[in-house]
């Protein structure tokens, strides 16, 4: 299978690899690579699926879309990466909360939060793809983070051979404990740096970087080449599809739904990324039927999928799910592609950089909302869902699933639509834990991470992950902060 860029208008594509498409992250003239077509699951396959553990469902569903790589090669890297040691008690659970919603927790991971999920998989794949593409140079990784993504991607880099790691997270956008987990970050490879501003400000600084020609030749004569471990990158999200495909065989083998039976995903998403997964695996034949789009108050997203308009010239808002404060959703791309084509995605992202707003023609915008819903919650709503999940199902949620159920639940009371629904729940309650407490009405009694962990627990009965207390015993190794132009300089 080959892969080509989202803006390539010529009429033959230029169509490399899988692994060179890992390798690069972004394709040369900025676009995202996509497969030129996408593999079919048919129903003897997912029964298949059905009798396997997430590893070999992982290798499985990844060789239908990396075919340069060897299939024993994967299925031993799969096992490695969802092993016992890294995610206790088997990764991607699926827990019934009731109501006829079924928490998908993809938080069980070494970093608590469900970028763990590819990125214990994606330096494997990068790995492998630096020798089978004959790479010489080191590969620099450059990380924008909201929060999750960047604790993720330095666990998953961590040490490497061939790899170095850079991220860049805004000073005042994540939660501490997120900063926590990536300024006491472990490992010879890795740099943490935090910059003044909005994601956006960092993922634009990350962009830029990788759209410098200047820089990119500056970095080869230094002996290395930028990559990315965002989910810009091919390598980054293909994993993310194994997890929606693995929920649904669960569901099949626990006899929730007979196979083939339709069932509904609910997404808190920001850039896009975890959602458009779901959407591939919907096109590859996995029985789903809605898409439900969670936003915080940052509402791009729903805003775009009710009425067809993407503009990220509005008010930014400093939410309590941090990883979803998001203006600028980069893996929309990849669906405007699949729907519009390349001259459409080309001439979309044009104008989004240049005016900061598109409009999706009608004919677009019917095929996207015969598929995708879009709700948003606000911070009252999300307190409230966060002390009635828990008061009511028993089941404490972290503040972006809290988003994602609010959401599921608008959906369910406005369509009357049963089908059960797989919710992506995607991290700790204990990475936010100081909302999750103060929604509960739990009185905090300093602001250290210590202590708020501790009131959370003990208010609630749950445990600690371990992954987070060890982070309180930890020395900060990162403080740097800087403008946001400063970025190159931070890398060089």
């Amino acid at each position: 299978m080959k892969y080509i860029s989202t803006r390539d208008t010529s009429k033959s594509p230029a169509a490399v690899s899988s692994a060179e498409a890992i390798k690069r992250g972004l394709a040369p003239d900025k676009g995202l690579y996509m497969p030129t077509e996408i593999p079919a699951l048919t129903t003897d396959d997912l029964t298949k699926l059905s009798g396997m553990r997430y590893e070999e469902r992982a290798a499985d569903i990844l060789s239908r879309f990396l075919t340069d790589y060897d299939k024993n090669a994967l299925l031993a890297d799969c096992t490695a990466a969802y092993a016992e040691d890294r995610f206790p008690g088997g990764a991607a659970p699926l827990v019934n909360i009731g109501g006829g919603i079924h928490s998908l927790e993809l938080w069980h991971g070494p970093t608590c939060a469900f970028k763990d999920m590819a990125l214990q998989i994606m330096p494997r794949l990068l790995s492998r793809a630096l020798t089978m593409t004959g790479e010489s140079r080191l590969a620099h990784i450059l990380v924008a983070t909201s929060g999750d993504t960047g604790k993720a991607a330095l666990e998953g880099y961590r040490d490497v051979p061939g790899v170095k790691i850079t991220v860049f997270y805004p000073v005042d956008g994540v939660s501490s404990m997120q900063k926590r987990q990536m300024t006491t970050q472990l490992g010879e490879n890795v740099n943490v740096c935090a910059v003044y501003g909005n994601f956006d400000d960092a993922q634009n600084g990350v962009k830029a970087i990788f759209a410098d020609n200047a820089l990119a030749e500056k970095a080869n004569d230094a002996g290395f080449f930028f990559s990315s471990a965002n989910s810009i990158n091919w390598g980054r999200l293909a994993p993310q599809i194994v997890y929606y495909i693995s929920a649904y065989c669960d569901l099949v083998k626990n006899g929730t739904v007979r196979m083939g039976d339709k069932v509904n995903v609910c997404v808190p998403t920001g850039n896009f990324g975890n959602i458009f997964a779901a959407y591939i695996a919907r096109e590859m034949g996995l029985p789903l039927g809605r898409l439900i789009c969670a936003s915080n108050a940052n509402c791009v997203l729903t805003d775009f999928i009710r009425t067809g308009v993407y503009d990220r010239t509005r008010t930014f808002y400093k939410t309590m799910s941090p990883s979803m404060d998001i203006l600028i959703s980069s893996n929309l791309e990849r669906l405007l592609f699949l729907l519009g084509g390349s001259e459409l995605t080309a001439q979309c992202m044009a104008e989004l950089s240049s005016a900061g707003k598109y409009t999706a023609p009608v004919s677009l915008m019917e095929k996207l909302q015969s598929v995708f819903s879009g709700y948003t919650c606000s911070e009252e709503e999300t307190a409230s869902v966060i002390r009635n999940c828990f008061e009511n199902r028993k089941y404490l949620c972290d503040t972006h699933t809290a988003v994602g159920l609010g959401a599921a639940e608008k959906y369910q009371k406005e369509s009357g639509d049963n089908r059960p629904i797989i919710l992506a729940s995607t991290a700790s309650p204990y990475k936010f834990s100081a909302d999750v407490a103060e929604s509960l009405g739990v009185t905090l009694p300093s602001e250290e991470p210590g202590d708020i962990l501790a009131a959370l627990s003990g208010a609630t009965g749950t445990e600690i992950p371990a992954p987070l207390s060890r982070t309180l015993t930890m020395p900060v190794r990162f403080t740097q902060v800087i403008e946001a132009k400063k970025m190159p300089d931070v890398i060089f």
